[in-house]
């Protein structure tokens, strides 16, 4: 196990002193970084986020920011503006919010469209154009997006086309009966996140999503990836199936979660395993699924269950 899989383990061993019992979620997350992709959480309302977002900046010595986004969000607040200075006689550009290695964009379904289209253009090109000048965002930039997938009165779901940039998406979810248990007994004055030790930096991240890259697939595995989007794009029940882009983080993610586990290369399971995370969020089902009240979740499980794995041994 090389030095790199290690400090990733001792991320997310310190993510796990303050997210209780979401192992394979923080897993997940963490994979989404080291493809360099970004995250949607749809979820309910006071199960950790905010808290997950903060130890993982924390662990990963990231700079961090958080955008409670509401209809008067403005795009200019995440890309910034010019001000014009009197006693300098000149304009001065004030950095947004989206200036950090790590952005926490809560309920960004809850902003105007115009607002949307404005972080998730950076979130695809890395960098911010104002005025003309364009200037690139701190490398690492993640993002981890939330949306109330209940209570939809006042806001706007994210279009297709935009959700289709997010890598992954999952949701945490309640806590078991065990660890909410433990969480209950553990209130206290102290602030949990002070448990939270950092053991890597943006340098380091850098570095395990270089090595990331270097994961072995083969032929079978990618024939598979394949089927398996191919498989959206074709089921009776789906309007739009998965797109290019979909291939693309199938492939990263896989890779990710095989380095993660301390492998060289991508098994099958590993594919079987993210298929889930990348598509759920960007499959559009027709009337008749809805009529039937078929779920995204059905329809990938009947997927994976019809298409073929290839055998270890290819």
């Amino acid at each position: 196990m090389s030095i790199y899989v290690k400090k990733a383990l001792e991320t997310l061993a310190e993510v796990n002193k303050v997210i209780l019992g979401k192992n394979n979620e923080i897993k997940e997350i963490m994979a989404a970084f080291l493809s360099n992709g970004h995250i949607l959480l749809e979820d309910i309302p006071g199960v950790g986020k905010t808290t997950l977002a903060l130890a993982f900046s924390k662990a990963m010595n990231l700079s961090y920011r958080r955008v409670q986004f509401t209809p008067d969000v403005m795009p200019s607040d995440l890309t910034g503006f010019s001000i014009y200075r009197r006693e300098e006689d000149r304009f001065v550009y004030l950095k947004g919010s989206v200036f950090c290695n790590l952005l926490l964009a809560d309920e960004l379904n809850r902003t105007s469209p115009k607002t949307q289209s404005a972080l998730l253009e950076v979130m695809e090109e890395r960098k911010v154009t104002v005025e003309g000048v364009t200037r690139e965002v701190p490398s690492p930039f993640l993002v981890i997006a939330t949306q109330n997938p209940f209570g939809n009165a006042g806001t706007q779901m994210l279009p297709e086309a935009q959700v289709d940039r997010f890598t992954a998406s999952l949701s945490i979810g309640y806590p078991d009966y065990k660890n909410e248990l433990i969480l209950a007994k553990s209130v206290s004055n102290e602030n949990r996140l002070d448990r939270v030790q950092t053991v890597l930096n943006a340098e380091i991240l850098a570095h395990m999503q270089n090595d990331v890259h270097s994961i072995f697939i083969s032929d079978p595995v990618y024939q598979y990836i394949l089927n398996l989007i191919s498989a959206t794009r074709n089921h009776p029940y789906i309007e739009r199936g998965a797109s290019p882009r979909a291939t693309i983080a199938l492939v990263k993610m896989s890779k990710a979660y095989a380095w993660l586990d301390g492998k060289t290369f991508v098994t099958p399971n590993d594919v079987y395993t993210q298929f889930p995370f990348v598509v759920a969020h960007r499959l559009v089902l027709n009337s008749q699924a809805r009529m039937q009240k078929i779920s995204n979740r059905d329809i990938i499980l009947q997927i994976l269950s019809n298409v073929a794995r290839p055998s270890m041994g290819q």
